[in-house]
């Protein structure tokens, strides 16, 4: 690719991980409100009086909404990695993406030549239930264009969003229909669905790839795991890898699934010393069944309690690489102004005691840089490498030894393929620079594409070495020089993919790419009896 070198590829890796953690913090969306939490304090009232004065005395106009945010993030800077100020915009965001819908039309849209493109209607949603498909063209939202060139994306939204329950009436046009149709879409709530993929990878091993916690997770994870149980299931393989965490509550009740009653599965400790445990139920669905469990260095928080918790109660078995390392448990606060502070207010531990916290006294760059450590110290290829404290050393009911001391190590180890070429092709992939190629190529025969049935596109090639060529002349468009030459079996699961997600939906994107991973191949192995695997 052009402008590109092997050496940036961890950096950038590294970043990624950063920000997902930080918006994957152990959330409990609660705020402190008793007036005795804010008690008079001397160095409270300096700290408001040092504001007072730049605000009203220093010599020049100060922007003080930045002279707070400052001084906010400088406070929670020296706390801890995870303690972090955000601002109004972002709290709202973060907000809707964590609650688990939205009011909308239900559609996923980009802007091509100053027209709105739907690339593909949310399942379930008030698009889809009107009959509003991936290519047509929203040009009017009640009679307001929206093929302005000086529109933008912001206020596109702002037409087709609104309160539940309203009426907007779409005029959309559709290749081959010589005039506009007309849509009066009821808008409604729209899941965004936090369980990527749930579907089976042979008779008896069902398959389950969740994102991230939200408020909705738990229910969206008993709803597969019963429709997976219905298709016989008697085996899961519980993907989390590349998952940030979220809401502690909704792991836990995913662990509750798995574990016989009365079994610990968390405990949290706070700055007074106070210990909440939690206990399994006689609720779950999954108790007797085998399970495997997916993580990597990027799953975090929420993800590493799930597996710590199955891990120290010798159930299932852990499958990939060292998880991130985040032991610490969040609270998000108000701060009155429609921004809030997301604060560390406790430490956890899993059952057999351990904490998996990453020690960050060296400050957050080198906390955030820890996979760039990783890479270099040759983890990310073998188990050998990884780092561990005898001091630290636990053991579960069954004698299977663990480690604390930063982040859950797997029971059975897969190395990280980190071939520049391929890592680049999976970045453009996820980045959705495929998403636009893809799109134009459904453009050129949309009759065909949408008449394919979820079975017939599975079994058929799709990706023509024409559309290969195609691809890298899209990508030379883009000022990239992509080098596949070695890889193009890869490129072609990947292109495959990226259409599959705009015909069929995450489930289908997540299967394709399924195909050749080591890990999923791994769990197979196990699963078939094709490898003994010893506690």
């Amino acid at each position: 690719m052009k402008n590109r070198n092997n050496k940036y590829l961890p950096l950038l890796l590294g970043f990624a991980c950063a920000i997902g953690v930080l918006l994957g913090a152990a959330l409990d969306f609660s705020s402190y409100t008793s007036s005795s939490f804010l008690k008079p304090n001397k160095k409270k009232e300096k700290l408001a009086r040092l504001i007072d004065y730049i605000e009203y005395e220093y010599v020049d106009e100060v922007d003080m909404d930045s002279i707070v945010d400052v001084t906010v993030n400088g406070i929670l800077t020296d706390l801890d990695p995870h303690s972090v100020y955000i601002p109004q915009q972002e709290y709202v965001n973060l907000s809707a993406s964590m609650k688990g819908d939205f009011v909308g039309i239900g559609v996923s849209f980009r802007n091509i030549n100053d027209t709105i493109a739907v690339i593909q209607t949310i399942e379930g949603g008030p698009s889809e239930r009107v009959g509003i498909k991936g290519g047509d063209r929203i040009l009017y939202a009640n009679g307001e264009p929206l093929f302005d060139s000086n529109i933008s994306e912001d206020s596109i939204t702002s037409k087709l969003k609104g309160e539940e329950n309203t009426r907007v009436v779409l005029k959309v046009y559709r290749k081959g229909n010589p005039e506009l149709l007309e849509f009066d879409v009821k808008r409604g709530r729209v899941a965004l669905k936090s369980v990527d993929a749930a579907y089976m990878l042979s008779e008896e091993l069902g398959y389950i790839k969740i994102n991230r916690f939200a408020e909705s997770t738990y229910k969206e994870f008993k709803e597969s795991l019963l429709q997976l149980k219905k298709q016989g299931a008697t085996k899961i393989a519980l993907d989390l890898r590349n998952n940030p965490g979220g809401y502690l509550a909704e792991a836990t009740k995913i662990v509750d699934e798995f574990l016989p009653d009365k079994k610990l599965v968390l405990i949290t400790k706070n700055k007074k010393g106070a210990i909440e445990k939690t206990y399994s139920t006689k609720e779950g669905d999954f108790e007797t069944g085998e399970l495997y469990v997916l993580i990597n260095e990027n799953s975090a928080s929420a993800s590493e309690i799930i597996a710590g918790a199955l891990q120290d109660n010798d159930k299932g078995v852990i499958i990939g690489r060292r998880s991130f390392g985040k032991g610490l448990v969040q609270r998000e606060m108000a701060l009155g102004d429609g921004s809030a502070v997301r604060l560390t207010i406790a430490r956890y531990y899993t059952p057999t005691g351990r904490s998996i916290q990453r020690p960050y006294n060296n400050g957050s760059e080198e906390y955030f840089n820890d996979y760039l450590n990783r890479y270099k110290n040759g983890e990310l290829q073998s188990a050998d490498n990884i780092q561990v404290d005898d001091s630290l050393k636990y053991v579960t009911p069954e004698g299977k030894v663990v480690y604390g001391g930063g982040g859950i190590i797997p029971d059975i180890f897969i190395p990280k393929d980190t071939n520049f070429e391929k890592q680049s092709l999976n970045l453009m992939l996820r980045n959705g620079y495929m998403d636009g190629f893809i799109f134009e190529v459904l453009e050129k025969n949309r009759d065909y594409y949408n008449a394919l049935s979820y079975e017939e596109f599975m079994q058929r090639e799709m990706i023509s070495d024409q559309i290969i060529n195609d691809f890298r002349a899209f990508m030379q468009r883009e000022n990239f020089d992509v080098k596949f030459s070695n890889y193009r079996p890869v490129l072609k699961r990947y292109l495959k993919a990226a259409m599959a997600q705009q015909l069929f939906g995450s489930t289908a994107f997540e299967q394709i790419l399924n195909e050749e991973d080591p890990a999923i191949d791994k769990v197979k192995e196990l699963a078939a009896g094709n490898t003994s695997f010893r506690k």
